[in-house]
């Protein structure tokens, strides 16, 4: 394993002292292998992810067409939800933004995106970040720890669980896309990344296409072709410079894994076609990456990958002295890149209101939020 990389592949937080295993930390191939080890039948696994995913039950006495000394089992032997909301935020445009608690007190956020065709959840990864990205909240924030897969899969679940209760048109096409774009970096804890993939796509549980997951990373090199071997997920990569001195100030593990060999890696990988392209996240930062000559430098730097570009002017936070470039230097960037040839297209900024744009992930609202959530202990079934 890369030196930097076992570095940065940093344990799964502490043991919870209850002991008991979760359901949401195995794909349904893994419960089944957990369900045979405790004497079951491992097609009770099959059902148990009916009802934890598409039905988006975790009491195990609800679970009606199991057998009631299995009930019993599941909720005496094992746990069935992982995280609880501490706040919800809804934005102007609609974007909703929840802050959810884990069993030992950390808090992440998820942002769910409604728009014409699709509703788009971004989830997190990691309790803050280990990368230390110049533009990003998130990073300001440090690093805590790894988030397991169980913490990961019920942001889905619990968002899920919100916008149900919304009485909106977009409430009833329930959670299409999901996009591991939250706080840290997927590739860093790629185990529990891979096991909720496995939940995301299959049959019995969320079913959605492959299509509609999208990884991101800055570039963790070693860690491409295991991802992307498990699924054809799309893949996203954080770029955000054209020269390695400014990707280095922007985004510090370039100094690990500079342009020219994450380029070359992403060049050499079978999974990326024409069908499959590169999603390439250029975030323009006002004075730093948004000249003529760096509009230039893109088409000849990305050549030779299948890719797509998206740009994304900064979003402004508190933890950083960057800003967005007025419109007419975002407009010429455009132009510039489109003229090249380049398949580009403009983000546009949702949620900024509630700090839930691009790079705005940092917790802002939790202790205000937290306070009027109530804490009082949850039942046996939701420890």
């Amino acid at each position: 394993m890369d030196p930097l990389i076992q570095a940065l592949d940093i344990a799964t937080g502490p043991v919870d002292p209850s002991g008991l295993p979760h359901l949401k930390d195995h794909s349904i191939g893994s419960l089944r292998t957990k369900l045979v080890e405790f004497g079951l039948p491992s097609y009770r696994a099959d059902q148990i992810a009916g009802w934890l995913y598409r039905r988006g039950v975790d009491d195990p006495e609800a679970m009606t067409d199991l057998p009631a000394d299995l009930r019993v089992h599941l909720a005496s032997e094992w746990q069935t939800r992982a995280l609880e909301v501490a706040s919800v935020l809804r934005s102007v445009d609609g974007t909703i933004k929840a802050a959810f608690r884990t069993w030992d007190g950390e808090h992440i956020e998820s942002v769910l995106i409604p728009e014409r065709a699709r509703n788009t959840l971004c989830i997190s990864t990691q309790v803050g970040c280990p990368l230390a990205c110049s533009f990003c909240a998130t990073g300001a924030l440090g690093f805590t720890r790894n988030l397991r897969t169980s913490e990961i899969i019920d942001q889905v679940c619990r968002m899920a669980e919100i916008l149900a209760a919304d009485d909106s048109p977009e409430s009833a096409r329930g959670i299409t896309n999901v996009v591991f774009m939250g706080m840290g970096e997927p590739l860093l804890n790629l185990d529990a990344v891979l096991e909720t993939i496995r939940l995301l796509i299959h049959p019995k549980a969320f079913a959605l296409a492959p299509r509609r997951v999208t990884v991101s990373t800055v570039g963790v090199l070693p860690r491409l072709e295991p991802l992307l071997a498990v699924a054809p997920v799309n893949l996203a990569v954080s770029l955000h410079a054209t020269t390695d001195a400014v990707r280095d100030q922007l985004v510090p593990l370039n100094r690990r894994f500079p342009l020219a060999e994450l380029l070359d890696t992403l060049r050499g990988l079978e999974t990326v076609t024409q069908r499959r392209p590169v999603f390439f996240e250029y975030t323009l930062i006002e004075g730093v990456n948004d000249s003529p000559e760096d509009a230039k430098r893109l088409a000849p730097l990305l050549a030779g990958i299948p890719s797509k570009l998206n740009l994304i002017p900064m979003n402004g936070h508190a933890d950083s002295p960057m800003h967005s470039p007025d419109d007419a230097t975002i407009d010429r960037f455009l132009r510039i890149v489109a003229g090249s040839g380049l398949f580009v297209s403009l983000r546009r900024s949702r949620g900024l209101d509630i700090d839930a744009a691009c790079g705005q992930l940092a917790l802002r609202h939790v202790a205000r939020a937290a306070a009027s959530v109530s804490t009082g202990a949850p039942p046996r079934w939701a420890r």
